[in-house]
């Protein structure tokens, strides 16, 4: 839950966003929580299994891409002329030690309202999720995760069947998504994320807009753990991503790899 949390967060939002063979995607984000705020525009390509999601803060941009058969994630900014390369097979499989997932309570139900974004009608849902995790990998540091929000469904979007087909490949990996730094650090986050891009998937349209509350506290036979009472005395974790609009344009396979004159630098 650091500045590294809240910029993962903003990243791994972009990525939310409506999938189909072709598809190019404007999005707003904001987040802030731990001292740190940020906003920022996003762009999404999204091409098979294949997504690049673009963040712009100032005059830095973010750079991730998802690279789902071949289970490898890359990540690189416009100021340096490297990118890291992460295993997310080994990786995702980490992150599974460190969870308990058989103690996790999910929750997602329509709240009858609807609204418009991007020109598309959305359905409200509520969203919950608690994990209870090592904080750090540890544990015996437990902590408890809880996610919380509304989520706006659009069951009618270009590209619906796509985005399912993805996220869907991405589950059946146990695939991590956003900054695995962050995620290693925070595991209970990673964790209740992949699960909410799963309830999401699991209404059979896409996530438009989302507005989340992300809050860390001691968890239920955790043992001895001053971290809790001071992760829930420092207040939550805000998230909120909102598309702007969608093109269905041809993309080429160059933009779902790193630059050539980049150098790969393999993560651990």
């Amino acid at each position: 839950m650091t500045r590294t949390f809240v910029l993962s967060m903003l990243v791994l939002f972009a990525a939310a966003v409506p999938a189909s063979a072709d598809l190019t995607l404007k999005q707003t984000m904001s987040g802030k929580g731990m001292g740190f705020s940020g906003k920022g525009t996003g762009t999404t390509y999204i091409k098979g299994h294949k997504m690049r999601s673009e963040m712009q803060m100032g005059d830095r941009v973010q750079t991730t891409i998802f690279d789902l058969d071949a289970q490898k994630m890359y990540m690189f900014d416009s100021k340096k002329k490297e990118a890291q390369v992460w295993d997310m097979a080994q990786f995702s499989a980490q992150v599974a030690k460190s969870v308990d997932a058989g103690s996790m309570k999910v929750s997602l139900e329509p709240n009858g309202q609807t609204k418009a974004i991007a020109g598309h009608t959305a359905t409200g849902y509520d969203l919950e999720i608690s994990m209870p995790a090592g904080m750090g990998g540890n544990k015996e540091m437990m902590m408890l995760v809880t996610m919380s929000g509304p989520a706006w469904i659009v069951k009618n979007a270009p590209g619906t069947k796509d985005y399912l087909g993805f996220y869907k490949a991405a589950a059946e990996k146990g695939w991590i998504f956003g900054d695995p730094r962050a995620a290693k650090a925070s595991p209970g986050q990673a964790r209740a994320t992949t699960e909410m891009y799963r309830l999401l998937a699991e209404t059979g349209g896409i996530a438009f807009e989302n507005d989340l509350q992300i809050k860390m506290g001691p968890a239920e036979g955790g043992g001895a753990n001053p971290l809790g009472g001071l992760m829930a005395r420092m207040g939550n974790t805000s998230m909120q991503m909102t598309v702007q609009s969608a093109e269905v344009t041809p993309l080429g396979d160059e933009l779902f790899a790193p630059p050539p004159d980049y150098k790969l630098k393999p993560q651990k």
